[in-house]
């Protein structure tokens, strides 16, 4: 179970897996808090989730576009 959890999250944006690295919460109640937001919001969180999708995706990019001294 754990390695096709972690095959969705390789695939998948995994914004929520960040959030919940960086701020130190589980990953499933910020995936439940962001689910119930957006049933009550009419779906506006979704925008917020791409645009930290994006993000990461451009992080990501730069980090292996990036060289060291030592790549000559």
């Amino acid at each position: 179970m754990k390695r096709f959890q972690y095959f969705i999250e390789s695939q998948a944006f995994g914004v929520c897996t960040m959030l919940g690295e960086k701020l130190g919460i589980a990953t499933s109640s910020i995936r439940f808090s962001f689910i119930y937001v957006s049933f009550l919001t009419m779906g506006s969180p979704v925008i917020v989730y791409l645009m930290l999708a994006f993000w990461l995706n451009v992080q990501k990019s730069l980090r292996r576009e990036r060289s060291t001294v030592w790549d000559l």
